[in-house]
């Protein structure tokens, strides 16, 4: 006889499953010199459980290793192709038979995206993504592979206004030019828009505006939409509703989205607010328990949410801030950065700990004050003057010289001050303020190799 644990696990797993449920794929990203080769990648994602991949290119390496491993795969026409593809079918029907008949059906292709996020690309790329979406269409029906879909991720940033949700509009020097074409080529092709979205931007940019519980998902009293009433429980829902009305605006709330890149960074520089390892543990792990066992959006609930996580490995050699470095689940050597369930049967073995980080975690009701780095200098300089000097706090630390002077920040140096000032005060109610200079934490500070204190 089954044990009741083993019973219980079945039966939350035939939930799931009988419902339509949402789906979670990873995106396999190359800008490192350390990564496994893509046999052992392959070899990961099936142990995983992982059934759906998206790639930025259609490196030979990775869809040879994924020939017969059942996995869904999206592959890329980079940007620098997009001048290309645009001018002529014959360029598609040759890219079409060399990086997709190729390997298709014993590799399991499934859709292209064409660019991505072309109207953020400096090299002005716009005006070729429709025209290129259509040549690659058109390749593919000439090889009789229509059944692979043809869309295109676009960034948020191509949103006027996103807030509130209801209002979500679409730039409107981008409108008639490329976003109109682009909707109408997806809902003439049977295909679906490609989004990026990441919170994470929204917080750290509005840290001392947005909930960090309601960023990463977790229970909050919510936000209501004043336009139609909706109540968003997540930034992640609101954002993505945000694209769903600007696509009702121009009349195709037909269509349907895909979420082709999400995440939240383990690591990041001193003024990436809320980046760490246990807030990108919360986040992504529930977003899968989001996607996996949920309804839609709030605007669209009868509609699947499917995802696909960013990224599959930190890549070392990302330029831009630490954080651009930090967001993959595993390190190259293909050890977890931090483990969450990424399938039904994972949610299923644990379904109340989904977002649960096997990292080192701080003590229960630890708490640390750090400084606010959008309150401005002057009131940053103002608030550390008092707290080293009235206030009591032990500023000797980060004096040159000392153990805790590097990073040499204002804000660095002001989150030292403000938390000593904070732990002497024995973190009473109040004492984490500085007039809007600082605010409470549940997350050890990390400033270079400065160790942040819980008391004196």
């Amino acid at each position: 006889m089954a044990s009741p644990a083993f019973s219980c696990l079945l039966l939350l797993v035939s939930i799931f499953a009988l419902a339509e449920s949402g789906s979670v794929g990873l995106n396999w990203g190359r800008v490192a010199n350390d990564l496994p080769p893509p046999a052992k990648v392959v070899e990961l994602l099936k142990s995983q459980g992982i059934t759906l991949v998206k790639l930025y290119d259609t490196y030979d390496g990775a869809l040879t290793a994924l020939a017969g491993s059942g996995i869904s795969v999206v592959v890329a026409l980079p940007n620098e192709q997009l001048s290309s593809a645009a001018s002529a079918q014959s360029f598609t029907d040759s890219w079409v038979q060399s990086n997709i008949s190729k390997y298709y059906p014993s590799t399991k292709i499934v859709a292209i995206a064409v660019g991505n996020e072309v109207f953020a690309d400096p090299n002005n790329t716009t005006d070729f993504l429709v025209p290129a979406m259509n040549n690659v269409h058109a390749s593919l029906v000439k090889y009789n592979l229509s059944d692979i879909s043809v869309s295109s991720p676009i960034a948020l940033s191509a949103l006027q206004t996103s807030y509130p949700t209801s209002s979500g509009s679409f730039k409107s020097d981008l409108v008639e030019p490329v976003i109109k074409p682009m909707l109408e080529f997806l809902r003439k092709t049977g295909s679906y828009l490609m989004v990026n979205v990441y919170p994470f931007f929204a917080y750290t940019a509005n840290s001392d505006q947005i909930s960090l519980d309601y960023a990463l998902l977790k229970q909050n009293p919510g936000v209501v939409d004043s336009g139609n009433g909706l109540k968003y429980n997540s930034l992640f829902d609101a954002q993505v509703d945000a694209v769903y009305a600007a696509m009702s605006a121009l009349q195709y709330n037909d269509l349907k989205l895909v979420v082709t890149e999400t995440g939240w960074p383990s690591k990041g520089d001193a003024n990436e607010v809320g980046a760490g390892t246990q807030n990108a543990a919360a986040y992504n792990g529930n977003l899968v328990r989001r996607a996996l066992t949920g309804t839609g959006t709030p605007l669209r609930p009868n509609n699947t949410m499917d995802v696909y996580l960013f990224a599959l490995f930190n890549e070392n050699q990302k330029p831009g801030p630490t954080s651009e470095r930090n967001y993959g689940l595993f390190y190259p050597d293909e050890q977890k950065v931090y483990s969450i369930p990424l399938t039904l049967e994972q949610l299923a073995s644990d379904p109340n700990n989904a977002s649960k980080a096997q990292v080192p975690t701080a003590p229960m009701g630890q708490t640390w004050c750090v400084a606010n780095g959008k309150a401005g200098a002057k009131k940053l300089q103002a608030a550390l003057d008092y707290a080293c000097g009235k206030g009591g706090a032990d500023c000797q630390p980060i004096q040159q010289g000392s153990a805790c002077y590097n990073p040499n920040t204002l804000e660095a140096h002001a989150s030292y001050a403000f938390n000593s000032y904070y732990q002497k005060n024995a973190r009473g109610a109040g004492t984490c303020n500085f007039g809007g200079a600082a605010f409470v934490v549940t997350q050890v500070p990390e400033y270079g190799e400065c160790d942040f204190p819980t008391g004196y």
